[in-house]
């Protein structure tokens, strides 16, 4: 016989060698399987994403407020000012005489990243006017009284 087949034939030859493959098991590679430390040694984006995880887990009993204040620019004087309250607290001292120094400076860091603390900046300040106006009525109360008093004697 030639080696020359016909079309026929070769078709033949060709779904014999492809059912003998099918038949066969396909051969599997071992799965392979890393530490945590090894993961994050080849991946250093999932070691800052864990880190991020271990953040947020201690951030996690914090109040919004904090949160935002330590999302800006001046965490280190946020935290400052935070521990110097709880410090004055716990020792029972005067909160605004102890602090003062440490909130000048985180009011100062806010005006200077005022593009962030802007809300907090405004609110302080409308705060700020709110108090003033009550005090102003609490004099003109006051005085109210002082001139009744003065017309009575």
């Amino acid at each position: 016989m030639s080696s020359f087949q016909t079309p026929i034939e070769s078709s033949s030859s060709i779904k014999q060698s492809q059912t003998q493959e099918s038949t066969q098991s396909p051969i599997q590679e071992p799965i392979e399987t890393k530490t945590p430390d090894q993961e994050t040694q080849q991946n250093p984006q999932l070691d800052s994403t864990l880190e991020n995880q271990e953040q947020e887990e201690e951030e996690e009993g914090e109040c919004g407020f904090c949160l935002f204040m330590k999302g800006g620019g001046c965490k280190e004087s946020f935290v400052s000012w935070e521990k110097c309250i709880e410090d004055a607290e716990k020792n029972q001292e005067d909160i605004v005489e102890k602090c003062v120094d440490i909130t000048a400076a985180l009011k100062k860091c806010m005006e200077a990243h005022s593009d962030y603390y802007e809300p907090v900046l405004r609110a302080e300040k409308a705060a700020e006017a709110e108090a003033v106006e009550q005090l102003e009525k609490e004099k003109e109360k006051v005085d109210g009284e002082k001139a009744k008093e003065d017309d009575k004697a």
